[in-house]
């Protein structure tokens, strides 16, 4: 995956804080998109070209709403999720279990 600072950063628009917060952003929500789909991005056998362009989007999608929102709760905003989010990316990658 060729997902790294640099690349939040200019998804950010060039946000000028430091790699380090970038770089656990991106580490936190690559490690949660990974819980979703059941696999690891790295996984060869599910992903043998590497992540599709979709799934590598939602990773900076994740980590650009983490980046906005740091806080547990906001005041005084009404939010919705956006169509076609993070989640409707995920699970049409998702590794089904019953």
């Amino acid at each position: 995956m060729a997902l790294d600072a640099n690349a939040l950063r200019e998804h950010l628009n060039g946000v000028p804080d430091t790699d380090e917060v970038l770089t656990r952003l991106l580490g936190a929500s690559t490690a949660h998109i990974e819980r979703l789909l059941g696999y690891k991005l790295t996984d060869i056998e599910k992903l043998p070209d590497g992540p599709p362009a979709d799934l590598e989007q939602a990773v900076l999608m994740l980590a650009a709403d983490w980046y906005e929102n740091r806080e547990a709760s906001l005041v005084g905003v009404s939010a919705q999720p956006i169509p076609f989010g993070v989640h409707a990316i995920v699970n049409e990658h998702r590794e089904w279990s019953f």
